[in-house]
């Protein structure tokens, strides 16, 4: 089956970019058909599975949590915003008591690039429910402004005015990348070192999805920052997956997401009041929660790997290695950006 798909391949290339990459598109979905493990629910039923939502106290993390705790999972929620972490608990617990279960629901405070709240965390799992099966990882900052722009360079002034970097801008631009790379890179890197190994050791069946973008792998302009540090966690825990098999590791790249995420960014040029939105508001045209959050779901179920959303963006992937260019051209027209 698959020997007459790579065949159908190699003629395509002899046709057009456009060609070859439908024929990658169409073998790498029908491998990762054949190739994706069975359905964890023979080793852990729903209502049995012990769920760590870091990220929940707004977004997909949030909605991720309501769903869980609706199908009678065990559901642990971490943040850091205090009085929305308080709501989510009780959201979920309302949830989860319309099933018939009680006792199911736990929240803490805690930032996952602070060692200690991470270790504070795991300990309260270990004493709540004696280990986990899935760890799902929402948590992070975005950053929304072209590089020379958080600097405060004005690269379309003409001649040299507006058109260098001084001292103190380089220093913003410095404070914004060790913000993008803490919320973004070192969370994700603490959480792996201080829960790969209690979920290899208390579950019969553990896995770790990591919500990335596909801004990590197709990059566009005004994104930078967000799409160099979450490109570097998808290829950390890509990693992680290669050295500990037993765990199966599902990342998810959608596209825009409808919410407030924009809000936390973290690269405001200096002295802007509010980040500057480049694309379409996300309101109107970004992916629905429910939607990424049931896809979320059904790949962690189904110990998924590399998931797309849409799975259009898969073809784009492929695209950005055979036309770069045209793909350079689309994120120039998606995000508005005139150079």
């Amino acid at each position: 089956m698959l020997s007459s798909m790579f065949t159908g391949v190699s003629q395509a290339a002899s046709n057009s970019p456009l060609s070859l990459a439908a024929g990658i598109f169409t073998v790498s979905l029908s491998t990762i058909y054949l190739l994706q493990r069975p359905c964890r629910t023979s080793k852990v039923p729903f209502t049995q599975e012990r769920v760590l939502i870091l990220g929940a106290t707004s977004g997909v993390g949030r909605t991720l949590a309501h769903k869980y705790a609706s199908r009678g999972a065990f559901v642990c929620v971490v943040g850091r915003r205090t009085a929305m972490l308080d709501e989510v608990v009780q959201e979920c617990k309302a949830l989860s008591s319309q099933g018939g279960f009680k006792e199911r629901i736990l929240g803490i405070r805690g930032d996952c690039a602070d060692v200690q709240d991470m270790l504070t965390l795991r300990d309260a799992v270990q004493g709540a429910w004696s280990g986990l099966d899935t760890v799902i990882l929402t948590a992070g900052v975005s950053a929304l402004q072209p590089l020379m722009s958080v600097a405060g360079i004005d690269m379309s002034a003409p001649g040299p005015v507006g058109s260098q970097a001084n001292a103190d801008g380089i220093q913003h631009a410095v404070k914004a990348a060790t913000a993008a790379v803490n919320g973004n890179f070192i969370g994700p890197y603490v959480v792996a070192i201080t829960f790969i190994p209690f979920l290899t050791r208390t579950s019969p069946s553990a896995s770790i999805m990591l919500l990335s973008s596909v801004a990590a792998v197709i990059p566009a302009p005004t994104r930078s920052l967000y799409a160099s540090t979450k490109s570097a966690s998808l290829l950390l825990y890509q990693a992680l997956s290669i050295e500990h098999p037993s765990v199966a590791f599902t990342f998810m790249l959608p596209g825009t997401i409808e919410g407030d995420f924009r809000a936390s960014a973290v690269d405001n040029p200096p002295g802007a009041p509010a980040p500057k939105i480049h694309e379409a508001d996300p309101n109107k045209h970004g992916l629905k929660r429910e939607v990424v959050a049931d896809r979320c779901m059904r790949a962690i179920d189904k110990a998924e790997k590399l998931v797309f959303t849409p799975v259009y963006f898969r073809v784009g992937h492929l695209l950005y290695w055979v036309w770069p260019r045209f793909m350079e051209w689309r994120a120039r027209v998606k995000y508005n950006f005139k150079h």
